[in-house]
């Protein structure tokens, strides 16, 4: 069976990817004061394609190397490699030129910091995590999750190149927001898909503890998120309107995290699973809105 466009398409988890690309795109445009010149629009323009090339690998090295694992899960059953659309050198060769296109382009038109940082990423999740964490420790969302959170800072070091220390700040602020955000977010989908994964002989919370722990975990870190998403603003880094959002949507995030204490049934892990990528799609898109927003206050 030969495979087409869709199947290697699939190979890249191109909803996952456009999130992660999307919080890239957030932090490039956080990094400019004011309205980008031509030249930044071309250098995030760039740095935009090879990010995204470099979480496609990502994420094909990732179904390479689980396609056990994705075998025994209904959630993943369906994958390319799983069904034999697509064969083990296939995926390795379109990995292997994703990720050359990708340096390339980092390296010779954006800088050379936003490369090795989209490198590492790359290896932290496709390698490190999907390797070693995710069948070695029940944390292994917490662990592994600094690597899913770094687009920001990709974003931000295309345009700035990390120049200065202000710049670490607030790139690593947006860092800790994904960090604290994807416990909550993966493990309400992890309760949902407990059997899979104990199937599977992954370590996840709910199999390793129970779900009342996880539950547990899951309120503690959205608690966490409510304080961590509020320090852009404290810092001077975003201004009222973004407060005023982020205050919104931590609290519809928080009565998920509570509700989820006693859920009405099973199928409200996939409400909290759903809203909180809605939740990091609109706090993101609120930090760009007020980032805009900032000088016509300052003009008033």
């Amino acid at each position: 069976m030969s495979a087409g466009i869709k199947d290697y398409w699939d190979l890249t988890k191109p909803r996952v990817v456009a999130l992660i690309v999307f919080t890239a795109f957030v932090g490039m445009f956080l990094a400019i004061d004011g309205l980008p010149s031509g030249g930044q629009l071309l250098t995030g323009l760039i740095a935009f394609v090879g990010i995204w090339l470099s979480a496609a690998a990502a994420a094909a090295i990732n179904q390479l190397l689980d396609a056990r694992i994705d075998a025994q899960m209904a959630r993943t059953s369906w994958r390319p490699l799983v069904v034999g659309k697509v064969t083990p050198r296939q995926v390795l060769v379109f990995a292997a030129i994703l990720t050359a296109i990708s340096m390339l382009m980092l390296v010779l038109w954006v800088n050379v910091i936003t490369a090795v940082l989209t490198f590492a990423s790359l290896i932290g999740y496709a390698v490190i995590y999907t390797v070693y964490l995710k069948r070695a420790t029940s944390q292994n969302i917490v662990i592994g999750g600094l690597a899913g959170a770094t687009p920001p800072l990709l974003g931000w070091a295309a345009i700035t190149n990390m120049a200065s220390s202000q710049d670490w700040v607030h790139a690593g602020l947006l860092v800790a927001i994904i960090f604290i955000w994807t416990p909550p977010h993966f493990w309400a989908l992890a309760i949902f898909r407990r059997a899979d994964y104990a199937k599977a002989e992954i370590p996840m919370l709910p199999v390793t503890h129970g779900v009342p722990h996880t539950r547990k975990q899951i309120l503690v870190y959205t608690v966490l998120l409510a304080i961590v998403s509020t320090l852009p603003a404290v810092v001077g880094m975003s201004g009222l309107f973004y407060l005023g959002s982020s205050l919104v949507l931590n609290s519809v995030f928080l009565w998920y995290a509570w509700k989820m204490q006693n859920p009405p049934d099973e199928q409200f892990n996939m409400k909290t699973f759903g809203y909180s990528i809605l939740y990091l799609m609109a706090l993101f898109a609120f930090l760009l809105i007020d980032h805009w927003l900032k000088p016509l206050f300052a003009v008033a």
